[in-house]
């Protein structure tokens, strides 16, 4: 993606917030970062704008946070960017949610390959078109040697249905005599899961001001740091992704076990 370039009707000519990054002053930076990236609604509802444009703002933030990260050196950014249940919205907002995917997906790739980073999609991506299920194909072929930032973005994806279909994964394993019951452990159990060879996230912040999981990564989470801020998906920025570091760095991480 070119500076000045448009995203269906969005201004992205930014600033480099890779360069505006400013990392923790003290204490380890987190390794995984997720974010469930909440609040594009209310922000073109504040506007008097309809709800896609909240949603093309909140592209133009994504792009500000993985330069963020990139410049922060976090190595794996991992985005809720569409669950399993917002296809219950209304047709059109799916449908313009949908477009918003294949228009990221044609338009944006190239420049994230030239950046050095590598996509991996999770969730179930048979419930998309063919030509979007495709793109994703070739977008994670594309970038497949890439190191810089491992960028993983959630697309119909419910982390429920994710546990249940591991489930069913390790009972087939069994089944066909591969596994043992009692060889099934944790984990064993997590390389049946989407996110199997990934890191746990060490930092999840959510936007908008709520405070729940909403079926994100709940097998993944179990030690993983909370940060909740109160700014709109659109307007996070690498202020707001620095900030959360800090507060990260000044975190003291147990695992169950008691303090040094």
């Amino acid at each position: 993606m070119k500076r000045g370039a448009k995203l269906e009707g969005v201004d992205l000519d930014l600033a480099t917030a890779a360069e505006a990054a400013v990392l923790p002053a003290s204490g380890p930076v987190a390794r995984h970062v997720a974010i469930i990236m909440d609040g594009n609604g209310r922000w073109a509802r504040a506007r008097h704008l309809p709800r896609i444009a909240g949603h093309r703002a909140g592209a133009t933030a994504v792009r500000r946070v993985i330069e963020a990260a990139i410049g922060s050196g976090v190595q794996w950014l991992t985005l809720y960017a569409f669950s399993s249940e917002n296809w219950r919205r209304p047709a059109d907002e799916v449908g313009d949610l949908t477009s918003l995917l294949r228009h990221y997906l044609r338009h944006e790739v190239g420049e994230l390959h030239r950046q050095g980073v590598r996509l991996r999609f999770i969730g179930e991506r048979d419930r998309f078109d063919p030509d979007i299920r495709s793109d994703l194909v070739a977008a994670e072929r594309l970038t497949t040697g890439n190191t810089r930032l491992n960028l993983v973005i959630a697309l119909s994806y419910g982390a429920r249905a994710e546990i249940v279909a591991a489930a069913r994964r390790a009972v087939e394993a069994v089944l066909r005599g591969e596994l043992g019951p009692a060889q099934l452990d944790e984990e064993i159990f997590g390389s049946f899961l989407a996110t199997a060879a990934m890191p746990d996230p060490d930092l999840l912040i959510r936007t908008s001001g709520e405070h729940r999981l909403s079926n994100f990564l709940l097998w993944q989470c179990a030690y993983t740091e909370f940060v909740f801020q109160d700014v709109l998906w659109p307007d996070f920025g690498p202020d707001e992704f620095a900030a959360a570091l800090a507060e990260f760095a000044k975190r003291e991480r147990r695992f169950g076990a008691r303090p040094g």
